[in-house]
């Protein structure tokens, strides 16, 4: 089944965007009622959360606004890690939330203030959850054929934001039947949560950024490898490079050909060798194929 790139990029973009507006106006509100009426931490670190969420997957939006750019004489390789600074500078907002977050945590565990109408709160943190939720579990099903970090990202990230609004229902419960602390907790819970999906969507941004090669990469460099010898004409296969720039790879192969092949002979090799990696390996985008004589 061929995948329609273009058409999968458009919905994931117009989700980022619906992700955008929901998560934000999700979050405005739990910070209004835990600021003025609830005095809840942990409504307001959900609040402060959503908002994040919602700017995370404004800065993937954008992201994939130039990742659809074509190659151009600057970027001769197109835009493709773009997506990978907007994980990172993602990553980066979430990190900064967190840090608030743990430090409103911790002056509610020292000085615990009562939660005023906690249902309420739980009411509204129980529609954001459910709202986080549906979007994750549809960015997850209809982006499943990309493998684009920033968009893994934005994905993840929101399911994160309905299972800490979740998170926060239990606490305004708790915080309902007399348990202050339960307030504190699930704020320092969200911090942690938000850190530890940080710190794995930085690495694997980061990783892409310097063009690491392992895990899915490294058997498609096995795999090419294979295909390339089991062509006629090829006598060995010795160099693989693979690069993963957004949701395609990259590479270079070395083949060993007799010194004698004639230039047309060469040609349909690195046909064959293309064609065959192509259809087996969907993500491959572009693989350079430079041949030598074997030496006797």
């Amino acid at each position: 089944m061929v995948i329609d790139q273009e058409s999968v990029l458009n919905r994931t973009e117009t989700i980022a965007a619906v992700t955008t507006v929901s998560l934000v106006g999700l979050g405005a509100l739990q910070i209004i009622l835990g600021n003025t009426i609830s005095q809840s931490v942990a409504l307001i670190a959900n609040g402060i959360d959503c908002i994040g969420d919602g700017f995370v997957s404004g800065i993937v939006w954008a992201g994939l606004r130039f990742f659809k750019k074509p190659a151009d004489q600057r970027f001769h390789f197109g835009y493709y890690k773009l997506e990978n600074l907007a994980s990172i500078a993602a990553t980066i907002v979430m990190f900064v939330l967190a840090g608030y977050i743990i430090f409103r945590s911790y002056n509610q565990l020292i000085n615990p203030q009562t939660v005023h109408l906690p249902l309420i709160g739980a009411i509204v943190a129980f529609i954001a959850a459910m709202v986080a939720v549906g979007l994750g579990v549809y960015k997850i099903v209809k982006g499943r054929n990309m493998s684009m970090s920033s968009v893994k990202l934005d994905a993840f990230n929101t399911i994160k934001d309905g299972t800490t609004s979740f998170l926060t229902v239990v606490a305004l419960l708790l915080s309902s039947f007399g348990f202050v602390a339960a307030d504190s907790i699930i704020g320092f819970i969200i911090a942690g949560i938000i850190v530890t999906i940080g710190f794995a969507a930085i690495k694997e941004a980061g990783y892409m950024l310097v063009d690491a090669c392992d895990g899915d990469c490294l058997m498609y460099g096995l795999l090419i490898k294979t295909y390339a010898e089991r062509v006629s004409g090829v006598q060995a296969a010795q160099v693989v490079r693979l690069r993963r720039t957004g949701p395609v790879i990259q590479g270079e192969l070395e083949i060993s050909v007799s010194g004698d092949m004639t230039v047309s002979e060469l040609n349909k090799i690195q046909s064959e060798i293309i064609r065959i990696s192509s259809e087996k390996i969907s993500e491959l985008e572009r693989l350079t194929i430079t041949a030598v004589p074997l030496e006797e």
